[in-house]
């Protein structure tokens, strides 16, 4: 398919108001502090942020997501900490000086392969206790009351992957916190992008949210696609079509289930690590994957990660070797690649008759792994 696309005006305009057309290419990177990692709210060090920033903004990224752990904002659930909310004051101010919009991120949850929990759960069902559903309502107001005040504030993700960390067998009482949530987001925050940054998982079998709520709730769908987690590196290298294709693919499954192929779409996460393929090839994947993305009809892109990971955080080795940059500011070659195609597609939009030729098919009559990845299979052969 020959993509076609039409000028969405200068590409300096960022703004997270003019964002709310969902069908202008953005290109943006979940951030990871390269210092002290998601510890730095609790450690903050704006001069250390500044810097990660001005790296970032190297990149010729437009935007940034960022994690809000809700153990440190929130650790009464009457009681949501001032100097935390000041610190998410301070970062939305220095990235607003480097023109990049912010997607927060809140009940986080669910973070680099760890789970941080509220001691104050015990005892009450995160989807369905009335007082759990107060409680993160005066977390998601009071961020609120510090960010939209902020012309780039992107919007709110509900949490990071958060079906990893509470789920429930119950689709019904999942999509409905989820319906609760994404509307109270928006009371708090109009015309802005809020969505539900759920792994893989809901959309290739049943796990805690109905992928037809999913595609039908969010202004523009967030998809988590990894390439390692999903099993597409079982079916093929990471130079085959089912790793390279993985992004427009799941972009296809999304749209079957929304029953629409106009529904935009958000590659929220996504990259390689050097313990899936080797160094030199990160590069060509990431060039490769983002262009069939853009071809199969993505439109938002939010590589991850910004930075490296230092090994002293003992997190899950694949992880220290994820970043488009190094601790040490320095841009990586897969970082060269994401701002290339930043230039070559920003100030441009997905036109109607692209989407129209987009192969598309009905969703998968059984929905659990292997049916899904079959249906996979059978779309991008037919794409390709």
């Amino acid at each position: 398919m020959m993509l076609q696309t039409q000028s969405a005006g200068a590409p300096a305009q960022r703004r997270a108001k003019g964002a709310a057309s969902v069908y202008a290419y953005r290109f943006g990177v979940n951030y990871t502090p390269s210092q002290n990692w998601w510890y730095c709210w609790n450690d903050f060090d704006a001069d250390s942020i500044a810097r990660d920033l001005d790296a970032i903004a190297g990149l010729e990224a437009d935007h940034i997501r960022i994690m809000a752990l809700w153990t440190f904002f929130q650790p009464n659930p009457a009681w949501v900490s001032p100097a935390h909310l000041e610190r998410l004051e301070k970062l939305m101010s220095l990235a607003d000086e480097r023109n990049l919009d912010v997607c927060v991120s809140m009940l986080n949850g669910h973070l680099t392969g760890q789970n941080f929990r509220q001691g104050y759960e015990k005892n009450h069902s995160f989807f369905s206790s009335p007082e759990m559903r107060a409680t993160q309502k005066l977390y998601f107001k009071q961020v609120a009351g510090v960010v939209k005040a902020h012309e780039n504030f992107l919007g709110f993700d509900l949490g990071n992957e958060l079906n990893c960390c509470w789920n429930t067998a119950d689709l019904r009482e999942g999509d409905a916190w989820f319906k609760d949530m994404i509307a109270y987001a928006e009371a708090l925050a109009p015309n802005r992008v809020h969505v539900n940054g759920v792994d893989h998982a809901p959309w290739f079998a049943k796990d805690t949210f109905s992928p037809a709520e999913l595609a039908a709730l969010q202004k523009i769908v967030a998809l988590h696609c990894w390439i390692y987690f999903t099993g597409a590196l079982e079916r093929g290298g990471a130079l085959d079509p089912p790793a390279v294709h993985l992004i427009d693919a799941m972009a296809a499954l999304a749209r079957a289930y929304a029953g629409t192929a106009g529904k935009p779409v958000w590659a929220q996460e996504y990259g390689a690590s050097e313990q899936w393929m080797p160094r030199k090839t990160i590069p060509v994947f990431l060039e490769r994957t983002m262009r069939n993305a853009i071809h199969g009809g993505v439109t938002w892109f939010s590589c991850w990660a910004s930075h490296d990971i230092q090994p002293k955080f003992k997190v899950n080795p694949l992880e220290y070797t994820l970043g488009l940059i190094t601790c040490g500011q320095k841009i990586k070659p897969q970082g060269e690649v994401f701002r290339s195609l930043a230039r070559e597609f920003r100030g441009t939009r997905l036109t109607p008759e692209a989407l129209a030729a987009i192969p598309s098919m009905k969703p998968p009559e059984t929905r659990n792994r292997n049916s899904t990845w079959k249906w996979l299979l059978r779309w991008i052969d037919r794409a390709t």
